[in-house]
């Protein structure tokens, strides 16, 4: 027997029937914790990060060069002295300008389109769908195909932009390695470089690395080189959740000491120099 057939709505997209029940689930678990959770996480990452990129302070130590990631590039006269590794570029910005406006929004753009990401805030954001076994409250669902859920499909163009930004933490992790008197590092480059390199582990396990390394090959065979980078992505890709999750950590603890260090709260801990 045949299953039921799905029924068109009047937009042209498909929708499932649903039982006429007055309930909107019967499930009797938590099922609204895993996404109760995910709201408190995300919420507290814009609520920190959106604070600390419009601070306007405390993300610069002269001493040993270390730029916070949420402010980096800054090619900005408004800038602190130093603080400007790869030049000046533009004249002081007004307060409300963040002085990494140049790299925060392609940054906010390829977390927001992420696959993870989206799997994430659909879920606990818009509850579409909020669980298994669970109606949404939606009345209608269009999908990726029209504004502003059809930004999602230029994921791959922000890959791009995310891989450049990679390329300008790395270099800013490799200016942190100063001394006063020279070359020298401290738990702050520990906790620079950790970042940096989770931050590349995150970008290079993206779905649209995998496509790009091997996902229009045809033949792997005649193409060894791409076929072992497609399945070294592959691997980092089966946990894209994890480290989506976990460079949100890295990126607020990198950011919350420079802050303490650049503000003379604490000092930082010196192995050399």
């Amino acid at each position: 027997m045949s299953a039921p057939t799905a029924q068109r709505s009047g937009t042209g997209v498909f929708s499932p029937t649903r039982a006429e029940l007055p309930e909107r689930t019967l499930r009797r678990d938590l099922w609204w914790y895993p996404s109760l959770l995910t709201d408190l996480g995300l919420a507290a990452f814009v609520i920190y990060a959106t604070v600390r990129a419009f601070w306007g302070s405390a993300y610069w130590v002269p001493q040993y060069h270390y730029l916070t990631p949420f402010y980096s590039p800054c090619v900005s006269a408004s800038c602190a002295a130093g603080a400007s590794h790869l030049g000046v570029w533009f004249g002081h910005f007004p307060r409300w300008i963040p002085l990494a406006i140049i790299s925060l929004p392609f940054l906010l753009a390829f977390r927001l389109t992420c696959y993870y990401y989206r799997k994430a805030y659909y879920r606990s954001v818009w509850q579409s769908p909020p669980a298994c076994a669970v109606a949404e409250p939606h009345a209608r669902y269009t999908g990726e195909t029209r504004l502003p859920l059809i930004i999602q499909n230029a994921h791959r163009y922000f890959f791009y932009a995310a891989l450049l930004i990679s390329m300008i933490n790395t270099y800013d992790a490799i200016q942190a390695f100063h001394s006063p008197s020279g070359f020298g590092f401290g738990l702050g480059n520990v906790i620079i470089v950790i970042n940096v390199i989770l931050l590349w582990v995150y970008t290079l396990s993206c779905h649209s690395c995998r496509h790009v390394t091997g996902g229009r090959l045809k033949h792997f065979s005649r193409h060894p080189i791409r076929y072992w980078m497609w399945t070294q992505v592959s691997k980092l890709n089966t946990r894209h959740m994890l480290y989506a999750w976990i460079t949100l950590g890295t990126l607020v603890l990198t950011d919350f000491y420079i802050m303490l260090v650049a503000s003379g709260t604490i000092s930082d801990l010196r192995f050399v120099g």
